[in-house]
């Protein structure tokens, strides 16, 4: 039995959405023109990229004007929060206190992100 599709982006699909980000409201080609800057793909593809993220609700397209224009369905930063929310209760049991002791002992994290964290952490409190 085939797996339910999910509604967070594939990786392709987040780079459209990066350049939709980017360039606004934008049509086939300047999202393909876009993505061709730093990777070879076929425009079909792009295409039917788009096709795919219109059905899963990552996309939405103006159908009254041609050639037509697609735009995110929402903002980056909401967009980074589901996919963070998702992280965080699959990979962390729920824990977002897991999450960010990992991410911190993973990586190098320099005095002024520290710095930032911390009066974050202030303020949240």
């Amino acid at each position: 039995m085939p797996r339910p599709a999910s509604s967070q982006p594939t990786d392709v699909e987040l780079q459209i959405l990066r350049t939709l980000w980017e360039l606004g409201p934008s049509t086939v080609r300047e999202i393909h023109n876009q993505m061709t800057q730093a990777k070879d793909i076929v425009y079909a593809t792009t295409v039917k990229m788009l096709l795919v993220m219109l059905d899963k609700g990552l996309v939405k397209r103006d159908e009254s004007v041609r050639p037509q224009v697609y735009r995110p369905a929402n903002t980056q930063k909401r967009t980074q929060q589901r996919m963070l929310n998702d992280l965080i209760q699959k990979a962390y049991d729920g824990s977002a206190k897991s999450l960010l002791v990992q991410a911190l002992s993973s990586v190098q994290t320099s005095k002024e992100d520290l710095e930032e964290i911390r009066n974050l952490l202030d303020e949240s409190t």
